[in-house]
C-alpha cells in the first residue's frame, strides 16, 4: 500500500515520503495515530505544505542541536563505583547514572539520547556517544574508578 509519511518515523522514512508498507501496518498503526495518510494527490498537497513548516523547524533543531554539541568538547565524567577483586562492578553504569552525572555538571540530557550498547560493568574509561540530533552525535569520555 502507498502512503505519505506525515511525521518522521525511524527506519521508514521522513516528512513527506510516499512509501510502500503492508496494509496492516498501514491501517492498524499509522493512520490511526496520524503518522501516515493514503497516497492521494489532495494528501500529497497538504503534506507537501507541512513538509516545509517541519524542515524550517529542522533547521533550527540543528542549529541549536550543533550549538549544544560544543559544550560536550572536552567533557570527561568520573563515575566511581564499588567494585570486587577483579575490578568487576558489582552493578553497572548505565545511561541513567551518565546522564545524572551530566546534570550534575550543568549539562542537562534525557538518557534515551547516550547510546550504550549495553551497561559498564567494569573499571576503565569509555567514550560514550550522545545522539542531539539525526547526524550530531557527540562523544563523552566517562572513566569509572574503584571506589576507596
Amino acid at each position: 500500500m502507498k502512503i505519505i509519511l506525515t511525521q518522521t518515523i525511524e527506519n521508514l522514512g521522513t516528512v513527506g515520503k510516499a512509501v510502500e508498507v503492508k496494509p496492516g501496518y498501514a491501517r492498524n498503526y499509522l493512520f490511526p495515530r496520524g503518522f501516515a495518510l493514503p497516497a492521494t494527490e489532495h494528501n500529497k498537497t497538504l503534506v507537501e505544505k507541512k513538509r516545509l513548516q517541519w524542515e524550517a523547524g529542522m533547521a533550527k533543531e540543528r542549529a541549536l542541536a550543533e550549538e549544544f554539541a560544543q559544550r560536550f568538547a572536552g567533557v570527561s565524567i568520573r563515575i566511581t563505583a564499588k567494585v570486587s577483586e577483579e575490578n568487576r562492578l558489582y552493578g553497572s553504569v548505565t545511561a541513567r547514572n551518565i546522564a545524572e552525572s551530566l546534570a550534575a555538571m550543568g549539562i542537562e540530557v534525557d538518557k534515551s539520547q547516550i547510546k550504550l550498547d549495553e551497561p559498564i560493568k567494569e573499571t576503565g574509561t569509555v567514550k560514550v556517544p550522545v545522539r542531539l540530533f539525526q547526524d550530531i552525535v557527540p562523544e563523552i569520555t566517562v572513566e569509572v574508578v574503584a571506589e576507596e
